[in-house]
C-alpha cells in the first residue's frame, strides 16, 4: 500500500511539470510556425525601405542593420516627397491596381452567384446524368482544379483571339470565374448541407416560393460561408499570374504581372518589387482582418454536426 501511495504521489508531482512542458512545446511550435509564415511578409515590407547595398548585404532589422529609405516607394511615385508630383509610374500602378480590383471582385462575385446556385441545387435536389449522380457531379467540379493551367494556355489564347477578348478585363473575369468556381461550389455545398431542410419546408408552408425561401432563409444563414468563399476566390484571382501574363499586354495587365516586370539594366529592382508587393498585399490583409470573424465562421461551418 505504501508503495502504491508513493507512486501516486510521484505521478501527481510529475503531472504539473509535464503539463508545463507540453504547453511550452505546443506554443513554441506555434511561434516557430508563425515566424516561418510571417517572415516573407516582414522581408518584403522591410526590403521596400532598403537601398541596393542593404539588399545585397542582407540587412534585416530597421534602424539596427540599416537606415530605412523611401527609394522603393519613390520609384513608384508613392513616397511622401513624390506623392503630390506627376508620376507616370504611379499612374501605371494605379491602372494595374484597378485592373486587379475589377477582375478579382468581378470574377469572385460572379463565381459566388453561380457557385451558390449550383451548390444549393446539389444539396437540395437529386440529379442523375447517365451514371453520374450528385456526388459524382460535385467531384467533377473539384477535379477541374487538378488540370494544370499550362494545358489550357493554347486553347484559351486561340479562343480569346477569335472572340476579341485578348487584353480585356471581361476576358480575365470570365476566365477567373471558371478558375475559382469549383472551390466556391464545394465551400457553399458544405454550408447548405449544414442548414436544416425543415427551415425551408416551414417557409414554403408559410407561403414563400422556392426562390423566396432561398433568398430570405438560406442566404442569411449561409452568409458567413459566402463571405469566406468570396474572400478565398478573390485572393486566388488577385494573385493569379500565369493567365494574366499570357492573355494581357497593356490595357488589362494586373498587379502580379507588374511586380514580375521590375527588372532593369542592373538586374532585379528588389526595392521597387518589394514596394509593389507590399502595396498589393495590403488590401487583402485589411479585408482579411476586417472580415476575420466571417471567414472563420464560414470555414468552420458544417465541421461539427
Amino acid at each position: 500500500m505504501s508503495a502504491l501511495t508513493t507512486d501516486h504521489a510521484a505521478s501527481e508531482v510529475r503531472s504539473p511539470a509535464s503539463f508545463v512542458a507540453s504547453r511550452v512545446f505546443i506554443y513554441g511550435a506555434l511561434v516557430f510556425w508563425a515566424f516561418i509564415c510571417l517572415f516573407p511578409i516582414y522581408w518584403t515590407v522591410t526590403t521596400s525601405f532598403k537601398v541596393a547595398v542593404d539588399v545585397t548585404q542582407g540587412h534585416l532589422v530597421p534602424f539596427v542593420d540599416f537606415q530605412p529609405d523611401w527609394k522603393g516607394w519613390r520609384s513608384l511615385g508613392l513616397s511622401p516627397d513624390s506623392i503630390f508630383e506627376t508620376s507616370t509610374v504611379r499612374d501605371e500602378f494605379l491602372k494595374r491596381f484597378m485592373n486587379s480590383v475589377i477582375t478579382s471582385v468581378g470574377a469572385s462575385s460572379l463565381a459566388l452567384v453561380i457557385g451558390s446556385l449550383a451548390a444549393y441545387g446539389l444539396t437540395r435536389y437529386r440529379y442523375q446524368f447517365a451514371l453520374f449522380k450528385n456526388e459524382d457531379i460535385s467531384f467533377f467540379f473539384l477535379s477541374q482544379l487538378i488540370l494544370p493551367p499550362v494545358v489550357l494556355a493554347l486553347p484559351f489564347l486561340v479562343l480569346y483571339r477569335e472572340v476579341a477578348l485578348l487584353d480585356t478585363r471581361i476576358g480575365l473575369i470570365l476566365l477567373y470565374t471558371l478558375m475559382v468556381l469549383p472551390i466556391v461550389i464545394w465551400i457553399m455545398r458544405d454550408q447548405f448541407n449544414s442548414i436544416p431542410v425543415e427551415l425551408e419546408e416551414a417557409a414554403l408552408v408559410d407561403g414563400l416560393s422556392i426562390w423566396g425561401a432561398f433568398l430570405r432563409i438560406v442566404v442569411p444563414i449561409a452568409l458567413p460561408g459566402m463571405v469566406a468563399a468570396f474572400i478565398l476566390a478573390m485572393v486566388l484571382c488577385w494573385n493569379e499570374y500565369f493567365f494574366a501574363a499570357l492573355l494581357t499586354s497593356t490595357d488589362a495587365k494586373t498587379i502580379p504581372v507588374m511586380v514580375a516586370s521590375q527588372t532593369g539594366s542592373q538586374g532585379i529592382n528588389w526595392w521597387s518589387m518589394a514596394a509593389l508587393a507590399t502595396a498589393a498585399i495590403t488590401p487583402l490583409a485589411v479585408i482579411g482582418i476586417a472580415l476575420e470573424r466571417y471567414l472563420i465562421m464560414g470555414m468552420t461551418a458544417g465541421s461539427v454536426k
